[in-house]
């Protein structure tokens, strides 16, 4: 009942994390920068700026849906962020074009995140066909549960990895944008608070895969 409960206030906490963040975009989409730069050109400087002259900065359809590929390496930035002049495009810009600076510069937590990604995909693919058929088939292959738990594990702790990772993005972000001068005194508080919401999206999706592993936990502990 109690792992219950704590389920039922993450999930309250994810949707008032998410409307607060969609606030804050919202509201700091309004505010332009001192200098009029777009996403696009705001993500190019930072890259250049770092010396890293292999990414490209590509748009993407959809909100909030920014993200780095190492892989492709390309910085590929929302339809609200890519050709706005706005302070929250400026910090969501210069947020995702951290995440290329840590390749760059080796930041040893996206290593291990980078690493993990090949088992974290493989894992999601079955995870959940595994533990269901593991509950169904627990007395005749006991082990089949715990075997789907390991899986779920390496997702939850590829979670609390992702914590640091987005961490250290968001405080290269702001300390370059404030160098810079693309943020001011009167704007650089609005880009950290839009970063900071967007961080506690990560924070509580860790604590959502981390209450979940241990339900599954318990549960095939009670069935031992």
């Amino acid at each position: 009942m109690n792992i219950w409960i704590i389920m039922i206030v993450i999930m309250a906490l994810s949707f008032i994390v998410q409307q607060m963040l969609q606030s804050r975009f919202n509201k700091y989409s309004q505010v332009p920068t001192a200098n009029g730069m777009t996403g696009a050109e705001v993500a190019q400087k930072m890259l250049n700026d770092h010396g890293i002259y292999d990414v490209k900065v590509v748009p993407t359809r959809g909100m909030l849906t920014d993200h780095f590929n190492p892989q492709t390496k390309t910085v590929a930035l929302s339809e609200g962020v890519y050709s706005s002049r706005s302070v929250a495009a400026a910090a969501v810009a210069a947020h995702e074009c951290g995440h290329a600076v840590q390749h760059a510069r080796g930041y040893a937590p996206i290593r291990m995140r980078s690493a993990l990604v090949p088992v974290v995909s493989f894992a999601s693919n079955i995870v959940q066909w595994v533990l269901l058929a593991g509950v169904i088939f627990f007395h005749s292959f006991p082990g089949l549960l715990w075997f789907g738990i390991a899986l779920f594990a390496t997702t939850t702790l590829f979670s609390f990895i992702t914590l640091p990772v987005e961490i250290n993005a968001s405080s290269r972000a702001i300390s370059w944008l404030s160098s810079t001068g693309i943020t001011d005194y009167n704007t650089r508080p609005m880009a950290i608070d839009a970063l900071k919401w967007a961080a506690y999206t990560y924070v509580i999706a860790a604590l959502g895969s981390l209450a979940t592993l241990l339900y599954y936990i318990g549960l095939a502990r009670n069935r031992d």
